[in-house]
This record gives C-alpha cells, sequence and structure tokens, in this order.
C-alpha cells in the first residue's frame, strides 16, 4: 500500500575534509522513490588522501542515490565550505538533478538592495557582508605581500578565513540561477518543503532577521553559560577601513633596514597581523550568524540541522522568540543533531544541549540521541587558547551521552557514512 507517511530515514553523511555535505533521504511505505534533500556542499580543505576530483566524485554519488532527481537543496549560509561543491563540474551535476527548491538564509536574496539611497538595515547588513569578501581577500593579499612577517599561527589562520570568506561567486551564481523555486527563509517563515516532503513538518528557527534581533550582527566573546569553555579572545574591533597608506611612497626590504630599526619592524609586522586577524575573525562570525537552523519532524522523530549557527543565532530561538517556550519544548525530543560549525565551542550553546532528554551515558537504550559531526581537527581554532575545531570537551560530551558518528573516523578510502534512522 503506498503512503505519505515516511517509514525511515537515512543520513548520508560525506568525507569533505573541513566543510558539510549531508543527503536526507526520507522513504515512505510502498513507494519506490524516496525524497531527498542535499544539505550544504563544501570544503575549505579536502580530507587526507582525497583526490582532487573527490567533490566531483560526491556529486556524482549523489546523483546515483538520487536516480537523477533530487527534491530540494538546503544552503544553511555563504561560506565556502558549505557551498564550494556548486561550483565546477561538481556543481554542474547537482544542477543537472534539478531540485524543485532551492533554500536559503533571508541575507542571501538577491533582490534585496545592498546601495538604496534609503537604506533598511537588512540591505546596510547585507551590504556589510558583502564587504567581507573584500576584506577577506585583502587579507589573503596580505599575506602573500607581507606574510613573512606575521607568525605562523597568524598566518595560519588569516589563510584559513581568508579562504572561507571569499565570495566564492560561481557557486554564488550556479544556486541563484538554478531553474527552481527559491526560498529565503528566517525565524518562523515557511521552509519551502512542506509539499515536497510529504509526512514531513520542517521548523525554521534561524536565522532571526534584523527586525526580530539586532545581536546576530556581532558574536559576542565569552559565555560562561552557554560556550564549552570560558573563550579569551581580544574584543573585536568596530567597523575599520583597510586602506593600503603610503601607496605611491618608495619601499625599502627588510634586509636593507638599518640594523637598529629590524626590531621595532619585526614587532610592527606582528602587531598588523594580529589586527588584520581580529578583524577577519569578527567578520567570519558575523556570517556563522546568519546560518539556516531546520528542525525536521518526521514520523515520530526529530532530526535538527544548524549549520555554523553561533550563540546570538541560537539565543534568539531560545531565549527571546515570542514562543521560546514553544522552540524549546519541540527540541527537548530531538533524536538526531547535525552538530553545529564543525564541533566549535560556541555553536552548541549548553541551553541547547541540556534541552536533548534523549541524550544519555548508557549506550544501550534504544533511543539515545544520535549525534553526526562534519569535521577535521588542525584547521581552525587553537588548542592554546581552548578554541579548537572540534572543541575537545563538546567532543567528549557528544562521544559519552549520545551515539556519536564523525567524518573524521571514515577511514581507508571511505567518503561516506550511511545513518540509518526508523520512525
Amino acid at each position: 500500500m503506498r503512503s505519505n507517511q515516511p517509514t525511515s530515514v537515512t543520513l548520508r553523511a560525506y568525507q569533505v575534509g573541513f566543510g558539510d555535505c549531508f543527503l536526507l533521504s526520507v522513504h515512505y511505505a510502498g513507494q519506490r522513490r524516496s525524497r531527498r534533500v542535499l544539505i550544504d556542499f563544501g570544503t575549505t580543505s579536502l580530507a587526507k588522501g582525497a583526490g582532487r576530483k573527490s567533490m566531483l566524485d560526491i556529486a556524482q554519488d549523489i546523483a546515483e542515490v538520487c536516480e537523477g532527481r533530487l527534491d530540494a537543496v538546503v544552503v544553511t549560509h555563504r561560506h565556502k565550505d558549505h557551498i564550494s561543491g556548486f561550483a565546477g563540474e561538481s556543481g554542474e551535476v547537482i544542477t543537472a538533478l534539478h531540485p524543485e527548491v532551492v533554500i536559503q538564509p533571508w541575507t542571501e536574496d538577491p533582490k534585496a538592495a545592498v546601495d538604496a539611497t534609503r537604506p533598511t538595515p537588512h540591505a546596510r547588513f547585507k551590504l556589510a557582508l558583502t564587504a567581507m569578501h573584500e576584506v577577506a581577500r585583502y587579507a589573503l593579499e596580505e599575506i602573500s605581500r607581507n606574510g613573512q612577517g606575521f607568525t605562523k599561527t597568524v598566518r595560519d589562520q588569516l589563510a584559513f578565513l581568508g579562504e572561507e570568506n571569499l565570495s566564492n561567486a560561481e557557486a554564488v551564481k550556479n544556486l541563484i540561477e538554478m531553474d527552481c523555486r527559491h526560498v529565503y527563509a528566517h525565524y518562523g517563515s515557511r521552509s519551502g518543503l512542506e509539499k515536497i516532503l510529504p509526512g514531513v513538518t520542517t521548523h525554521v528557527l534561524g536565522p532571526p532577521t534584523l527586525e526580530q534581533s539586532a545581536a546576530i550582527r556581532r558574536q559576542r566573546d565569552e559565555d560562561a553559560d552557554e560556550f564549552w569553555h570560558l573563550q579569551a579572545l581580544a574584543g573585536q574591533p568596530g567597523a575599520r577601513q583597510l586602506p593600503r597608506l603610503f601607496d605611491t611612497a618608495d619601499t625599502i626590504s627588510a634586509d636593507a633596514l638599518p640594523v637598529q630599526t629590524r626590531w621595532f619592524t619585526k614587532r610592527l609586522n606582528t602587531i598588523r597581523g594580529d589586527e588584520l586577524l581580529e578583524i577577519v575573525r569578527a567578520l567570519d562570525q558575523a556570517m556563522n550568524n546568519t546560518s539556516l537552523i531546520l528542525l525536521f519532524e518526521i514520523g515520530a522523530k526529530k532530526f535538527l540541522f544548524s549549520g555554523d549557527a553561533q550563540i546570538e543565532n541560537w539565543t534568539y530561538a531560545l531565549k527571546a522568540a515570542p514562543d521560546a517556550e514553544r522552540v524549546q519544548e519541540l527540541l527537548a525530543d530531538v533524536a538526531v543533531y547535525k552538530v553545529g560549525h564543525h564541533g566549535s565551542l560556541n555553536a552548541t550553546p549548553k541551553t541547547l544541549w541540556n534541552l536533548f532528554q534523549h541524550k544519555n551515558e548508557n549506550s544501550t537504550i534504544p533511543d539515545r540521541l544520535t549525534t553526526v559531526m562534519s569535521t577535521m581537527a588542525g584547521k581552525h581554532g587553537s588548542t592554546s587558547r581552548s578554541t579548537e575545531v572540534p572543541r575537545e570537551k563538546l567532543v567528549s560530551a557528544l562521544k559519552s551521552q549520545s551515539k556519536h558518528h564523525s567524518t573524521q573516523q571514515l577511514k581507508g578510502g571511505t567518503f561516506f557514512e550511511d545513518i540509518e534512522i526508523e520512525i
């Protein structure tokens, strides 16, 4: 008997190194074709041993699983590690699957003005996100031009964050030009999946618009109650320009400087690198706060996908929204949680973690929480500053209190893991 009620779900987690790529397949009784949603497809650094065409291999695997037809694409936000796969040959494969709808956060709406003569708050915010790409490009140019004057830690972090925040113009363009319906979602809006996934209810829990919460403009540095440690970062800067001063002035190589000035110039370069990294970090955090948060109710099970949403995004849904109490009730019995922001310290607020009723240290209980994380250690953050990704304290909790899956565990050329969930 054919039925519109789901019977099971397969979540395929792809090994993309540092990035996200998940294929959600909803299966129905008596129906040959399952419904499939691709949630993000990107990387900034492939896993060790992955071939340069591995993203194309993943795209082709998605096409094979989908039997040539993809129902929906969800792009949680614009960072490279979530959208780079939509460019190039891999992007062509996904486009050819003719998804019915592409869902993105409200900040990605191409019709939203960024240069209006009387800009709305939304327009100004979108303009700031666009300007981020220029800062990222400048940061990468500065590494090439003056990187030897920076410490290795600063060079590595600038390179990572700069590359992550480039405009990814081809991927963005391909997503916009997909011949399908486009939905730009925000807290409380319709998801666009209502008719595509029979028997599934989808709640959009983030990001809020600026009218709902202006706090997403800037991420706070510390939160002893919510973060997985007290984050020790320098204060974030306000808006600053990055001009190249004295462009027409003569320059002199470091080797030719008078001996008595070399100590001073070395420290000036160090300060310059530190300040540039501070600015790029602040902009990077603003982009994460535009990330979609989607909660799928599939039969009796709930699946939570939060992209890279960080504390301000989550705070609105959990505490500040008029219906925050209802949201907390919805989240309490989540069965499957896609760990936010590759396991960073501030993307799984402790308020959220404490809500999950199915987490349990007893590994034998049948309805134990399942957690799934796509990550790659050593690419982001610092162990010495307790900001490493994935964060050790969070990973320990995930391993001890849930059935934990991580793409880092995939070995021997395996490039995906299927997680089967009965409804």
